[in-house]
C-alpha cells in the first residue's frame, strides 16, 4: 500500500509498504482523510522529536524511523479481528491514536494519556494515517455515525480542545481568554462556545487569524501588538480578569499575560507544546493565586467530542482549508502550512 514515510529532518518519502492485517482485538481502517498536525510539522522541520530515532526504538512498538506519519485520521472499517464487537465492517470510524502500556501507575489510574511510555500511531510506529490502511485497538476505535470522514478527521484536534476545556472546569457564564488562534487555539474557541462559555476573548496578532478567531466564535479579538492585553481584559471583565485562560501559542509573553489577566484564584491551562524552555514570573503567579495546569491531548474525550459534532454544536467544516492527495503531501501540505501558516488551519490528506 502507499504511505508517506518519515525518515528525518525534511525527509518524507512516498513509498509502497506492506498492508497491515488485523490481530485479535483490533480493527483495520481504510483511511479516507488524515489531517496534518503541528506535531507533524515539528517532526518535518526539527525532528526526530517524538518519532523514535535510529538506534532508539520506541519501547512499545520497537520501531525507529522510518515511520509512517499521521494521527488525525478517520475512515471506514475494512476488517475486524477476533473478539471485536463495538464496530462493524463498513462503519465510519475515528481512532484515538494512542499506544500505551496499560500497566504503569498512570495507566492503572486511568490517566493513560500520560502513560510512562506513551506513543502515538503516526509518530511512534504502528502505522500512520498518511497511508491506505491502519490497524488499531478496537477499544480506541469509535463509530461516528453519519458524520462524513473529512469532519471525522477533525475529531482528534477537537478532542484536544475538549480535554483542555474540561480540565479548566469552565462553566456556562464564565469568561475565557485564548492566547493564539492557530489550529489548536481556534478549536479551543469552538469547544468553549460548544460548552456554553459565551464570553471568549482571543489574543492574536495575525490579521488572517484574527478573522478566523471571530468566525470560530470569539466575542472579542485583541491584537497584542497595539493593545495592553492585561488592561484590556481587565476592562472587559469589570476589573476582575477572565475565569480561565488557555495558552495555545507557546510564547513567553502570552504566558505572562495569561497569568496577570486571569482572575485571582483562576486557572491557566497550557495547551501548547513548547519548542523552548518557558519563563514564568512566579511572583505574578503567587500574588494572584492562579493555578497553571498542563493539558496533554485527550483522555476519554473522543466520544463526547463526537457527540458535540453530531449535535451540531461545533461547525468543524470551517477549519478545513485544503484537501490534497498523499502524493502532494510535502509541497501541497507541509510546505503550504509552513510557508502560509496564517492562511491555513487544517489541510487534509487522502491516501
Amino acid at each position: 500500500m502507499k504511505a508517506a514515510m518519515y525518515y528525518g529532518n525534511k525527509d518524507i518519502r512516498i513509498e509502497e509498504i506492506p498492508e497491515p492485517t488485523v490481530r485479535p482485538g483490533t480493527v483495520k481502517v481504510k483511511i479516507e482523510w488524515c489531517g496534518i498536525c503541528g506535531t507533524d510539522l515539528h517532526e518535518y522541520l526539527d525532528g526526530p522529536i517524538f518519532a523514535p530515532p535510529a538506534g532508539s526504538p520506541h519501547p512499545l512498538t520497537g520501531e525507529t524511523v522510518p515511520v509512517c506519519l499521521g494521527h488525525e485520521f478517520a475512515g471506514i472499517v475494512a476488517d475486524v479481528g477476533d473478539g471485536v464487537t463495538n464496530v462493524s465492517v463498513g462503519e465510519r470510524v475515528v481512532v484515538e491514536p494512542y499506544i500505551t502500556c496499560g500497566t504503569c501507575a498512570r495507566c492503572r489510574a486511568g490517566i493513560y494519556n500520560v502513560c510512562d511510555t506513551l506513543g502515538f500511531i503516526g509518530l511512534s510506529g504502528g502505522g500512520g494515517g498518511f497511508s491506505e490502511f491502519v490497524v488499531a485497538d478496537a477499544k480506541r476505535t469509535f463509530p461516528i455515525g453519519d458524520l462524513p470522514t473529512d469532519i471525522g478527521a477533525l475529531i482528534e484536534p477537537l478532542a484536544v480542545a475538549y480535554h483542555a476545556v474540561r480540565l479548566s472546569k469552565a462553566r456556562p457564564g464564565d469568561s475565557a481568554t485564548v492566547y493564539g488562534s492557530g489550529p489548536i487555539g481556534l478549536v479551543t474557541v469552538a469547544a468553549l462556545k460548544a460548552q456554553g462559555i459565551e464570553n471568549v476573548i482571543v489574543v492574536e496578532p495575525a490579521e488572517v487569524r484574527k478573522v478566523k478567531a471571530a468566525a470560530a466564535g470569539a466575542s472579542t479579538v485583541l491584537d497584542p501588538t497595539d493593545t495592553d492585553i492585561v488592561a484590556a481584559i481587565k476592562d472587559l471583565t469589570g476589573g476582575v480578569g477572565t475565569d480561565v485562560s488557555f495558552e495555545c501559542a507557546g510564547f513567553n509573553g502570552a504566558t505572562a499575560q495569561a497569568i496577570r489577566a486571569t482572575k485571582g484564584g483562576g486557572t491557566v491551562v497550557n495547551v501548547a507544546i513548547w519548542g523552548h524552555e518557558a519563563t514564568v514570573a512566579m511572583n505574578d503567579l503567587v500574588f494572584n493565586e492562579v493555578s497553571i495546569i498542563g493539558s496533554l491531548a485527550y483522555c476519554n474525550d473522543h466520544e463526547p467530542t463526537i457527540k458535540l459534532l453530531q449535535d451540531g454544536k461545533v461547525d468543524a467544516a470551517q477549519f478545513i482549508t485544503g484537501k490534497i492527495a498523499v502524493d502532494d503531501i510535502v509541497e501541497g501540505g507541509f510546505r503550504e502550512l509552513i510557508d502560509h501558516k496564517a492562511e491555513n488551519v487544517k489541510i487534509l490528506v487522502h491516501p
